[in-house]
């Protein structure tokens, strides 16, 4: 689910991804929570350094089984129950349906999968875009770390001087990051 931060956050930028996932799991290491990342493409290594788990095959697969009987069941009734013709003593339930089911259990996992996902993310028309960074859409990486009242001076330069030994070309604060 994604929420918005009201508080500060700090963000470093990266332009490499090796450093990017290099710093990433020495602040995890170092006792550093990671808040969010940005990414100008799916890394696989994020996901397992973060723990992150989805759900998203599963209901791929499910919207993908619906997809299919709701086709047979279409293709059914229209060919055996509506109107059946039969030609040359052809079955009326023939193989010719498996490559439009094939295609429809495609079809219907992708584009239901799909709802589900902007439904999730609370993604649509008119959402303003909150961008941490102008370049994590191009190519660059971008650590958000949250920054709470309780954090001490020392806790904050401690987490700027970390980013900036792991590689961060750019370290700033913003307010209202989406977080995972």
């Amino acid at each position: 689910m994604v929420s918005t931060l009201r508080n500060n956050n700090i963000f470093g930028v990266f332009d490499d991804e090796d450093l990017f996932i290099a710093a990433m799991k020495k602040m995890e290491k170092a006792g550093i929570r990671i808040k969010n990342v940005f990414t100008p493409y799916p890394i696989e290594d994020v996901f397992n350094i973060l723990g992150l788990k989805t759900r998203m095959p599963y209901t791929a697969f499910i919207y993908a089984t619906i997809g299919v009987m709701l086709t047979y069941a279409f293709l059914y009734w229209t060919s055996v129950i509506d109107y059946p013709v039969i030609i040359g003593g052809k079955p009326t339930n023939t193989l010719a349906f498996v490559v439009i089911l094939f295609v429809m259990t495609i079809n219907g996992g992708i584009v239901m999968s799909l709802f589900t996902f902007f439904i999730i993310q609370k993604l649509g028309p008119g959402k303003p875009a909150r961008v941490v960074h102008k370049d994590i859409t191009d190519d660059k990486y971008v650590i958000v770390i949250e920054k709470t009242e309780e954090m001490s001076n020392e806790e904050t330069q401690r987490i700027n001087s970390a980013l900036f030994e792991n590689g961060a070309i750019e370290i700033g604060e913003k307010e209202n990051v989406e977080t995972i």
